[in-house]
């Protein structure tokens, strides 16, 4: 089987949506989440204008860093909403990537994993 792990058509096609979409900041760092007080927000929150997942905005999750290009994917799966939702990453340092894991990995009903970029190119990109 031939393996398609950090694609580099995949990223592109990613940042592409990133760039040509507006990011709109919903949550600042350090919010409390509306509906939880025990959750605060560890980066900036939002989505991108115009876009579409599951019949919402692609929601996104900002760090302190300059950024024009997504660095990982978020894919959580909430076993009371039975939902599987993909969320972006985007300027964070893996200190706040941690920080995002945690505050959405706290309860015992939705679990999430990081999909990081990788910054190695697959064998079929290299030229002599």
């Amino acid at each position: 089987m031939k393996s398609f792990e950090n694609n580099a058509f995949f990223w592109q096609k990613m940042d592409t949506l990133f760039l040509s979409s507006q990011l709109v900041v919903s949550k600042k760092k350090g919010e409390v989440h509306p509906l939880y007080n025990n959750l605060i927000y560890p980066v900036d929150y939002g989505y991108l204008s115009n876009t579409q997942s599951e019949g919402n905005n692609i929601c996104v999750y900002k760090g302190s860093l300059a950024s024009d290009r997504v660095n990982s994917v978020i894919v959580a799966v909430d076993i009371l909403k039975k939902d599987l939702d993909t969320k972006l990453i985007t300027g964070c340092t893996e200190a706040e990537e941690e920080e995002v894991l945690r505050f959405l990995n706290q309860t015992d009903f939705q679990k999430t994993i990081i999909v990081r970029r990788g910054v190695e190119l697959p064998s079929w990109a290299l030229t002599d």
